[in-house]
């Protein structure tokens, strides 16, 4: 492909991520394994140099521009090798029109800055346009950091995590020996925090509310091999996924299918009687901009209404599976005080003889919870809060 047809690629692609945001359809990755799945002619490199564009494209947009050709134009406002592939030639994208207008480069949604917790200044947004390290949890059950450090190329120790290493971004690991025999597995040391804020031991009954594909889960049971952990969903394809990950791990954990809205029908055995329960609140996602750009253009106001209200069922119906002087932990991967802070303090208000522990040493104090973010701790954006149940 020529680099005016690279160009031109990445503008088709962006119109369909622009589309498939707005209906709520597939991701990115996806639509560009499509892409070139019917363009067979485009190798490698060509196949890098476009999904470097598109990237770069969202990257530079923290609000959704109207088509993938603004996109483009806003990136090759910056890039004056790149504004001269607009030459009209044949595959390739039709020259700059004079009053074409350019969008100005922006890191988030300029309605949700207002939104974020107080805690995110004017110097912590820029940390989400700029590209993540590749973050793996050592399987402590099975071995240790030190001789996991060594068996990956510019891995480093992570500052916070016991579990963690840090390799360079675009790291690849799929292929590896020691994540093929479920040694380590991919997960952000802030992620891997929320597991720690749990504090698992041996003996336990620890229920993972809302495991997707459990890699919270994956943590407790390294953290607390004998524990009885339960790793609960209801969505059953993501819940699946789990099986495979803990048979090589090696890791003992149950799996329930919840049926909305009445979850706790699942826990008919159990209420009231759990050691641990974590709740990771489905959310924006707006902490993991940074490695999923593209979210930024999926939230709107009615969907965080959505998900604000969610987390609000979510924690009440949680909250009953805790016995007496047990622990419910809540999390959510966001920098949106609606879904952090003020969810917690509303959780609070709602539910007498719930008292706050502080889990963690780490990241900055919020409300009832802590925050960490890129900026101040290197790690996705998360809040998370803890209480014992009195």
């Amino acid at each position: 492909m020529r680099p005016a047809a690279r160009v031109q690629a990445a503008i088709e692609i962006l119109d369909a991520v622009i589309a498939s945001a707005r209906e709520g359809g597939a991701p990115a990755d996806a639509l560009i394994r499509d892409y070139f799945r019917s363009r067979r002619y485009a190798g490698s490199k060509d196949r890098r140099a476009v999904r470097g564009l598109v990237y770069d494209a969202i990257r530079r947009h923290g609000d959704m521009p109207a088509s993938g050709r603004a996109a483009m134009l806003g990136l090759a406002q910056d890039d004056p090798e790149l504004a001269a592939q607009f030459d009209g030639s044949e595959h390739g994208p039709a020259p700059i029109a004079p009053d074409e207008p350019i969008l100005e480069a922006s890191n988030a949604p300029q309605w949700v800055k207002p939104l974020a917790s107080n805690l995110v200044g004017d110097n912590d947004w820029p940390s989400f346009n700029q590209r993540a390290p590749l973050d793996l949890r050592v399987n402590l059950a099975r071995t240790d950091r030190e001789a996991m450090v060594s068996a990956f190329e510019g891995a480093e120790l992570t500052p916070f995590s016991p579990m963690g290493l840090r390799l360079p971004t675009d790291s690849r690991v799929d292929d590896h020996a020691a994540y093929q025999d479920g040694l380590v597995e991919v997960q952000d040391e802030a992620s891997q925090l929320v597991a720690m804020a749990c504090r698992p031991a041996t003996g336990q009954r620890i229920v993972d509310f809302c495991a997707g594909a459990g890699g919270k889960s994956l943590a407790l049971a390294a953290l607390a091999p004998e524990a009885r952990i339960i790793a609960a969903d209801t969505d059953k394809r993501r819940l699946s996924a789990l099986g495979p990950r803990a048979e090589r791990a090696g890791a003992a954990i149950e799996t329930r299918l919840m049926n909305q809205p009445n979850e706790l029908a699942a826990f008919e055995d159990g209420i009231g009687r759990f050691d641990t329960v974590l709740v990771d609140a489905p959310c924006s996602g707006s902490g993991t901009w940074r490695r999923s750009p593209e979210l930024r253009w999926r939230l709107n106001p009615e969907r965080l209404e959505r998900l604000v209200g969610l987390q609000r069922d979510i924690l009440d119906k949680a909250a009953q599976l805790v016995r007496p002087g047990g622990t419910l932990v809540y999390a959510v991967c966001s920098i949106i005080e609606r879904e952090g802070a003020a969810q917690a303090a509303d959780f609070e208000s709602r539910h007498s003889g719930w008292m706050v522990q502080d889990a963690l040493d780490v990241g900055r104090s919020d409300g009832p919870g802590r925050l960490l973010t890129p900026a101040h701790d290197g790690t996705d954006g998360f809040f998370i809060a803890s209480w014992r149940k009195g």
